[in-house]
């Protein structure tokens, strides 16, 4: 599993250049990471260029390996050009869904690829349900269970992990995938139904004010 593609390469660079010189250049980082308080005053480039900063290399390292291993079977399946697209708009996705749940936050930031890549995950999912993550775990399973995981650490504030926008790059990745591969609501409506559980979950959650 895993097979590096030249638009994975290049994906991985960016990262990997923008994010040194966020580690290097504290202006730099400060100036191009996600702040509530800053996009609010017209700064919204920030939903973007937050995704290609990272906190530290362990984080970079993470987030980089996690989309080589599922970056290749989304390019099989729609091509270069439409996984980007799927990934830009996961990016973009996982941060819009963070600034809507910490709107009032003026002082949140974040940064990370994480939105992106869990757009990339639940996109590989959908095209291959079944698929083994860590030998053992269904695909379809992995991805109901991260995302009501993220639900859940969205209500408890769990750890310094951006669980909004990991969420709402799922989201991204989902709805995305679906427009550029209708045919999956053909050949396995069922399996894009249930991968829609914990969507559908979070929408009645917050109509409810329950997060």
């Amino acid at each position: 599993m895993g097979n590096l593609n030249l638009i994975t390469i290049i994906i991985i660079a960016a990262n990997v250049i923008i994010s040194y010189k966020g580690f290097e250049d504290y202006a730099f980082f400060e100036k191009y990471k996600f702040n509530v308080g800053a996009i609010k005053r017209g700064e919204q480039f920030r939903i973007f260029t937050s995704g290609f900063l990272h906190v530290n290399p362990q984080h970079l390292l993470f987030n980089m390996i996690t989309l080589y291993f599922f970056a290749w079977l989304v390019i099989a399946r729609v091509g270069e050009t439409k996984f980007i697209i799927i990934y830009l708009i996961s990016l973009i996705a996982g941060s819009l869904l963070s600034l809507v749940f910490n709107k009032d936050n003026y002082h949140y930031s974040a940064v990370g690829a994480s939105g992106a890549v869990m757009g990339v995950i639940y996109s590989a999912i959908m095209f291959d349900p079944w698929m083994e993550i860590n030998f053992i775990i269904p695909g379809w399973v992995f991805g109901i269970g991260y995302l009501l995981y993220s639900i859940y650490g969205m209500k408890k504030q769990i750890g310094n992990i951006g669980h909004d926008a990991h969420f709402g790059g799922a989201v991204g990745g989902y709805i995305t995938t679906l427009i550029i591969a209708p045919w999956l609501l053909k050949t396995d409506l069922t399996m894009v139904l249930v991968l829609a559980i914990p969507i559908v979950v979070l929408f009645i959650m917050q109509k409810l004010g329950k997060i």
